[in-house]
């Protein structure tokens, strides 16, 4: 993923995360409280915007280091949002406990997105030189 695809995921998933915190602490927290998933739904937030953080970033450093593994860092971090996040506000909305066995995966992208971002810059040359 490039510098601007990064930077363009990063905001859509930020506003996403945004607008999801919002619509489940107000209009579905009933339901959710009913279900016991406000928990589940929070930890799905969050994450979404530590990585969407984390997305940002790596399109930011793009800018700064060329490295191929900050390209495929930023597509782990995408990648690990929607499987995380993405699972766990379908478990919330759906009820299908097995959703819960994709989450784990997303976490795996999320640490490897992580280990990218690390080799990237570690071994990456600045482009100021």
């Amino acid at each position: 993923m490039n510098q601007k695809t990064a930077i363009i995921t990063g905001a859509v998933t930020g506003m996403l995360a945004v607008a999801l915190g919002a619509f489940g602490a107000h209009a579905l927290k009933p339901m959710l409280l009913e279900s016991g998933r406000l928990e589940t739904f929070e930890l799905a937030v969050r994450y979404q915007f530590y990585h969407t953080l984390a997305l940002l970033f790596t399109g930011i450093a793009q800018s700064l280091y060329q490295s191929a593994y900050l390209r495929l860092s930023a597509v782990g971090f995408t990648l690990g949002i929607l499987l995380f996040s993405g699972s766990l506000y379908a478990l919330c909305f759906t009820g299908y406990s097995w959703l819960a066995f994709v989450t784990p995966l997303g976490g795996v992208l999320f640490i490897i997105g992580w280990l990218l971002l690390l080799i990237g810059i570690g071994k990456s040359k600045s482009h100021s030189g």
